[in-house]
């Protein structure tokens, strides 16, 4: 059985730092592609990010040239490094793993999603 689970979450300063990182069980997770996804409180949950199973990566408009997904293979860990920081980007923050090849924007692009991280940052 396949679990994630996300670390890394918390209260930052808008214009600060922080890095989520999404840890697998039950599989190795190389052999996923990966998402990222957030929910803001009375808000929709949205795509923030995505990484191929061999390659590419896609980012929404919103964080793009602000937020990096990758991989730490040691770890079998997928991260999302978040830079300059903005009140907006306050949300609940979910990673996610699918088999398949590709990048997944929706939710139900994935196999298999974690329970979430609170990212809180303020102004």
């Amino acid at each position: 059985q396949v679990q994630l689970g996300e670390s890394g979450g918390g209260l930052a300063q808008a214009g600060g730092s922080l890095r989520l990182s999404c840890a697998a069980s039950g599989c190795t997770f190389n052999n996923y592609a990966a998402g990222w996804f957030r929910q803001a409180l009375v808000k929709s949950r949205e795509f923030a990010a995505a990484i191929g199973r061999s390659s590419g990566s896609a980012y929404a408009d919103s964080v793009k040239g602000r937020f990096t997904s990758g991989r730490d293979k040691v770890k079998n860990t997928v991260y999302l490094q978040m830079n300059s920081l903005k009140p907006e980007d306050t949300a609940v923050y979910y990673c996610a793993a699918r088999a398949s090849y590709g990048l997944g924007y929706r939710w139900g692009d994935y196999n298999y999603w974690g329970q979430g991280t609170q990212v809180t940052v303020s102004s």
